[in-house]
């Protein structure tokens, strides 16, 4: 493990010599992935993309793409778009990006199941603001604004996010 990965710890995300708090999925941890079972994947992913709010904040990095009114993301194992961007209107099952909470302002994409995803593998696991220390997430590794915005500023594309099995925060 590098410095420059993302290491899930009992204690938060190591990162650049930091240990930054941080809230995982409400189903704790899983290496049998499945849509809606609120788990954050085991494995060794990667910063497969950034979406930001333009309405809300600057570009956080010049690699981060702006998420508009229409810009939704298929949860649907039905759809051959799912766990993928997509944009409204859009017949299948979605989450949408642009929210009326700050919880997608910055949102890091991870490629668990994506781009080319197995249906019913999971969908939507991404890097982004929590709501409140403690509160879990469907599944995601969510962390105070602060600490999402100093991450934002220095992660890569293919920066490894790294789940070990025994991880828990």
């Amino acid at each position: 493990m590098a410095p420059s990965d993302l290491v899930l710890t009992p204690r938060g995300v190591r990162f650049m010599g930091r240990i930054l708090p941080c809230t995982i999925g409400k189903g704790g941890l899983s290496a049998q992935k499945r849509e809606g079972d609120g788990a954050t994947p085991i494995g060794v992913h990667r910063i497969g993309g950034m979406l930001y709010r333009p309405d809300r904040l600057p570009s956080p990095a010049p690699w981060a793409m702006p998420i508009g009114p229409r810009d939704l993301w298929s949860d649907d194992a039905n759809d051959a778009n799912y766990n993928r961007h997509v944009r409204a209107p859009y017949g299948f099952s979605h989450e949408k990006l642009r929210r009326a909470d700050p919880l997608y302002d910055l949102v890091l994409i991870m490629d668990w199941n994506w781009p080319n995803a197995v249906p019913g593998n999971g969908s939507a696991i991404f890097i982004h603001q929590w709501r409140r220390p403690g509160f879990p997430t469907e599944g995601c590794i969510a962390f105070a604004r602060t600490d999402l915005h100093w991450l934002a500023a220095r992660v890569q594309p293919g920066t490894k996010v790294i789940v070990p099995p025994l991880a828990r925060t």
